[in-house]
């Protein structure tokens, strides 16, 4: 068995967005922050990773980007060998 990044972001999102929307909910109910402020991290920490994640995969495609340009950049400055032989 494999592990799925996808589904655990799936879920991490899922979570992150279920109990913000619950912190929200009471925060409007009791009218009171404070005594919500734990759902709201909650939602915060599955949150985190996420952004953490998504940054890294930018970072790592830059990179893959800027290797790719480096490599283009150094096959065309190769010159082409002629088949003509030289006298």
């Amino acid at each position: 068995m494999t592990f799925d990044k996808s589904l655990l972001r799936t879920v991490l999102f899922a979570l992150g967005v279920v109990s913000f929307v619950i912190g929200v909910y009471e925060t409007i109910l009791y009218n009171d922050i404070a005594r919500n402020y734990w759902i709201f991290m909650i939602s915060m920490f599955c949150w985190l990773p996420l952004l953490y994640w998504r940054q890294q995969e930018r970072l790592a495609a830059k990179v893959a980007e800027e290797k790719a340009k480096l490599a283009k950049k150094a096959q065309a400055r190769t010159p082409a060998k002629s088949t003509k032989k030289r006298r």
